[in-house]
């Protein structure tokens, strides 16, 4: 037979009472964090509003030809995505690299014409997804948690290129994904 204390009374092992600390400075920073990495995800599975512009320069682009490239942005206050550039048609693919920041995400469509090996002028249209190591996490998640939904409305895509560094959407790579 086992010696328990019977219910409802205590064991002879008393526990002393938590003590409460204020936050640690790092603590506060982590929980901020969290805090924005949760409000970017909310906004992101929420959906972002892709004003109807973006799809109208794709159009153009597509299939007038009047732009190069198109370069979207997310306005985090209004919960839209909006074109932030647009390529005209003397521009090529070095002014589309020059258009997108060094240290804030962006998506960009360019229009990459190019002689196929048989001497037939081809054209395919490439979605660019720039995430740059500088920008800052909540970009990212939101950047990347909202791609498909404009990528939905961009209908004639043919590629995709996620690039995080210019090295990785060189003009090489490029050519060589459409060949």
């Amino acid at each position: 037979m086992s010696k328990e204390p019977a219910a409802g009374t205590s064991s002879s092992k008393k526990q002393s009472p938590r003590r409460e600390y204020p936050p640690s400075p790092h603590r506060r920073v982590h929980q901020q964090r969290s805090a924005a990495m949760a409000m970017a995800y909310k906004m992101a599975t929420e959906g972002m509003n892709v004003k109807e512009e973006c799809q109208r320069w794709f159009m153009e682009m597509k299939w007038k030809k009047v732009h190069r490239f198109v370069v979207y942005k997310i306005d985090e206050r209004s919960r839209a995505v909006l074109v932030d550039k647009v390529g005209g048609p003397g521009e090529g693919y070095e002014e589309l690299v020059a258009a997108l920041p060094g240290d804030d995400c962006r998506y960009a469509v360019f229009d990459f014409d190019f002689v196929t090996v048989d001497n037939c002028q081809k054209s395919k249209i490439f979605f660019i997804a720039w995430s740059p190591t500088a920008s800052r996490i909540r970009a990212k998640i939101l950047y990347a948690t909202s791609k498909q939904g404009l990528r939905r409305l961009l209908d004639g895509i043919h590629y995709e290129v996620q690039a995080t560094d210019p090295s990785e959407m060189g003009f090489d790579v490029i050519r060589g994904r459409a060949q």
